[in-house]
């Protein structure tokens, strides 16, 4: 089928894309505020976020986001190590509370007959019948671009990245309180981003029935897991194929399908980037008077060894 004009998307969603946008962003400063050992104002950190957003869109694997959320947690009175500690457990709740988010709602789903399983199995089918298709070079060329992918994963994260991550665990697991909430703001998330996704479908005239909501949710968890395995900026390129190629196994169509991944990805991976731009001065006014940039606060970190999800855009990203 044909794209829409997007003249002719309902535009009346978005409002709400706006409003689910920037909901994620105040679930990502809630993560942060858990993960620290101090009070952080929800202000500066939801500002912080925007920010770190920015930065991740130029970086890979998140980095951008770990440099932003660790500098502004260090000028918060952290020490460098704790701040990387806080941050890596961020990443690992997060995908704990990313997994769990998933199983439940595709359990939910085959339960009241919204498709979870359904959706899985057809979504495999789809990826083996286009890879059957491909010609035997440009296979061999993919799986060497995934290997080398994973091999650049492995090397920027193998000094010190453990021992950060279970360092922030251990110290959240002496907060329960803290760790409970870090792993609720995590997975809402997620599931902020998901409903973001399942209203971009619905706002293509003809793409979907609101009676699909579950299915296109699973299939934004579904995309957003596969693009995390590429490491490009917030998966950029990698997070579209892999949501259009999700909603093929869901039979959305082609045409429809892309004019909603543009639709969700210009509201919630572009449009934040003014914002975060216009956040980073006033922050660095604030760390300047907080006496920050008389020495060095990250004297020999190297934040590649932060544990990056690239889906997540701030608490991790879009």
């Amino acid at each position: 089928m044909e794209a829409i004009p997007f003249g002719r998307l309902h535009w009346g969603f978005l409002p709400v894309l706006v409003g689910l946008a920037a909901l994620h962003y105040v679930f990502a400063a809630r993560c942060m505020q858990a993960a620290a050992r101090r009070r952080l104002p929800l202000r500066e950190t939801l500002m912080t976020q925007f920010s770190a957003a920015a930065a991740n869109r130029l970086t890979p694997a998140g980095l951008g986001a770990a440099a932003v959320n660790v500098r502004f947690l260090v000028c918060r009175g952290l020490t460098a190590g704790e701040a990387i500690a806080a941050v890596a457990a961020v990443q690992v709740v997060g995908a704990v509370a990313d997994l769990l988010l998933f199983l439940v709602v595709v359990l939910a789903g085959h339960w009241t007959g919204g498709g979870g399983i359904d959706l899985l199995s057809a979504t495999g089918a789809h990826v083996a019948g286009l890879a059957g298709r491909l010609p035997l070079p440009v296979r061999a060329g993919l799986v060497l671009g995934v290997a080398g992918a994973l091999v650049w994963w492995c090397r920027s994260r193998r000094s010190g990245s453990p021992a950060s991550a279970l360092a922030g665990i251990a110290d959240l697991a002496r907060r329960p309180r803290d760790l409970l909430a870090l792993l609720l703001a995590s997975a809402a998330t997620t599931l902020v981003m998901g409903t973001a996704f399942t209203v971009s479908v619905l706002a293509v005239p003809g793409a979907a029935s609101p009676r699909q909501a579950q299915t296109l949710l699973i299939a934004y968890l579904l995309g957003a897991a596969a693009a995390s395995v590429v490491p490009t900026p917030s998966g950029l390129g990698s997070t579209e194929a892999a949501l259009v190629a999700t909603l093929a196994s869901a039979d959305i169509a082609a045409g429809h399908a892309v004019q909603a991944v543009l639709l969700f990805r210009a509201i919630t991976y572009w449009a934040p980037v003014p914002v975060g731009l216009l956040t980073t001065r006033p922050l660095r006014r604030r760390s300047e008077q907080s006496g920050a940039r008389q020495h060095d606060p990250l004297p020999g970190v190297d934040i590649a060894t932060v544990p990056m999800q690239a889906a997540r855009p701030a608490a991790g990203t879009p």
